[in-house]
């Protein structure tokens, strides 16, 4: 079986609907799994939904019939005459989210966030679901939840890797073309997650790793896989081909095109990986596989913005050791701060962090008890891998204020004043 996977940028509206079957009838679509995210920008509107929840009840249900509208705008494009069945099915998830939104007495943030953005998902794929059936292309709609098996640490669960394999062979087996929703999952207890913002492509290589598919495509509004970002960097070019390690090393570091968490089950079963463009789907994109020399071998730019520098040093002058260190790590995790650069010297530690859960003060409170802490905001973290001097003299010379440097043998890295 082949996994596709299709994000947002891809169905942000009825022509790119009508563009997926475009894709299929190219690529075929016999013993294909699809895999879809939510439609366009839905779930920055979803997410504004649950901050109105916290914050704005008077604005709540406005903003998801907004979500709602546009969706039915829509179901009226793709199926004139023929949507009963269609509007019938993504009216109920979206009564379903404002009857939890009424009933729900549970105050956590990350809860709430899992229950209502994972209708984007749900409504996206059931909208393309019956499109398909409509241009007589047979598919299974299948829910990721009853497949996709998690613990309860919202927004950002974690896979029970056993019970996923087994749903998933026992929901697919016997099934020919099956479209399903990325980044959901169901946690044991019957509630839904996700696998964190842009969890599509994970949850494309799980359905891959748990059926032993034979490649991954993931298509996107790029010809395949960047040295840049082309909305950050001049004159990027496309690698035709990458390692695992390497791949796993530009997601580390930032790169948007591939999820971090989706290349590790790949390279497990040592399923193909590509990378092509929705828009020219004839093209060969970006192979991603074990051995593959990066090609062509060029330095390979990735930034990541909204980024906060924290710069500790001992009260009293004495070092920095292990003791002090293993208490900052852990506190890093009570507080859910993801590292994404790490300096130190004899006095000092320096850390960027992206502060996804908004726990920064939390944790600068609890630092500030035993260190001195300097706090810069919105910093830029600026990675270079296989740097040159020309790549290293490109970022001086496009950047403001390096507050930070740091160089090992492939990857050179710049804290920046935004």
């Amino acid at each position: 079986m082949k996994i596709f996977k299709f994000g947002g940028a891809s169905v942000k509206d009825s022509v790119g609907v009508r563009n997926i079957l475009n894709v299929l009838k190219n690529t075929g679509f016999k013993n294909t799994f699809i895999v879809v995210s939510a439609m366009g920008k839905t779930t920055n509107a979803l997410e504004q939904v649950v901050r109105c929840y916290f914050e704005d009840k008077n604005q709540l249900f406005s903003e998801l019939a907004n979500v709602r509208s546009w969706h039915h705008e829509i179901i009226d494009d793709l199926f004139k005459n023929n949507k009963k069945e269609v509007t019938k099915k993504v009216n109920e998830f979206f009564d379903s989210v404002i009857n939890f939104l009424n009933k729900n007495r549970i105050e956590d943030y990350s809860f709430v966030y899992d229950q209502v953005v994972s209708l984007g998902e749900l409504v996206s794929t059931t909208i393309i679901s019956h499109y398909m059936a409509l241009e007589n292309v047979d598919n299974i709609w299948l829910d990721a939840r009853k497949c996709i098996q998690t613990d309860t640490y919202y927004r950002d669960a974690n896979l029970d890797w056993q019970k996923t394999q087994n749903q998933i062979k026992k929901m697919v087996k016997g099934k020919s073309t099956l479209i399903s929703q990325g980044f959901i999952g169901s946690s044991s207890d019957g509630m839904t997650t996700t696998l964190g913002r842009e969890g599509s492509d994970y949850s494309a290589a799980i359905f891959a790793y748990a059926l032993a598919a034979e490649s991954v495509t993931i298509w996107k509004d790029v010809p395949g896989v960047l040295n840049g970002d082309p909305r950050q960097f001049e004159d990027t070019v496309l690698l035709n081909q990458i390692s695992y390690r390497e791949a796993i090393e530009l997601a580390f570091y930032g790169a948007s095109v591939i999820h971090p968490k989706t290349l590790q089950p790949l390279q497990r079963r040592g399923i193909p990986l590509y990378v092509k463009s929705f828009e020219n789907p004839k093209n060969t994109g970006t192979l991603v596989s074990k051995g593959k020399t990066i090609e062509p071998n060029v330095p390979c730019y990735i930034v990541k913005k909204n980024q906060t520098l924290i710069k500790l040093s001992s009260k009293d002058f004495s070092f920095i050791v292990e003791e002090n260190i293993s208490e900052i790590f852990a506190l890093l995790h009570q507080y859910q701060m993801r590292v994404e650069m790490i300096q130190n010297s004899a006095i000092s530690f320096s850390i960027c962090i992206f502060n996804k859960y908004g726990k920064l003060e939390l944790l600068v409170k609890a630092l500030s008890s035993k260190f001195n802490i300097e706090v810069t905001n919105n910093v830029a973290l600026y990675t270079i891998r296989h740097f040159d001097k020309l790549a290293i003299n490109y970022i001086k010379n496009k950047v403001n204020k390096i507050v930070l440097e740091q160089r090992s043998t492939d990857t050179a890295q710049f804290v920046v004043i935004d």
